[in-house]
């Protein structure tokens, strides 16, 4: 099992697909990028953000429900990608049957992960086949740079600014 840490929580344009960047801690920091549904890429973000909902969501619920029942969340594994969706695996431990492995969407495995501080991991076997190596995120960062500061000229340019 590789670790990895979880990036953050992206829109893709143009399509504005939510995806979650999740990326190897170590060696050759590959990337695993991977599409989510909104609801979970906001859930993911609320809990980077420390966001208090006044009610308690899905994610928020589960993980009160496994803490009342005496069960932690030790890790989440992505495990595999078979036709284009990807697979993950929640590693839960409760004093009564020791270790259950649950399958899970990566998204939903990521929400809890986050909510818990459970460490996050992925096969080698996943990151040799789709992990990506880092160079294209510079790439990104540098066209999201270029963005931002196009934007940042938009929203202060004046028609002042280009004379008569």
């Amino acid at each position: 099992m590789v670790p990895l840490e979880l990036v953050g929580v992206r829109v893709e344009v143009p399509a504005n697909t939510p995806m979650v960047l999740l990326r190897e801690q170590s060696g050759r920091q590959r990337l695993l990028p991977i599409y989510i549904g909104t609801p979970e890429a906001t859930a993911i973000h609320y809990a980077l953000e420390g966001v208090d909902p006044p009610r308690p969501l899905t994610h928020d619920l589960f993980m009160q429900t496994l803490t009342e029942l005496g069960i932690t969340l030790e890790q989440i594994v992505v495990t595999e990608m078979r036709e284009h969706t990807y697979f993950a695996e929640l590693h839960l431990r409760s004093a009564e049957r020791g270790v259950t492995v649950l399958s899970a969407r990566p998204s939903d495995a990521i929400a809890l992960a986050v909510r818990c501080s459970a460490p996050l991991f992925a096969s080698e076997e996943l990151l040799d086949e789709v992990g990506q190596e880092a160079a294209v995120e510079a790439e990104e960062e540098a066209a999201e740079e270029i963005l931002d500061e196009f934007r940042d000229f938009i929203e202060h340019v004046n028609p002042e600014d280009f004379g008569s």
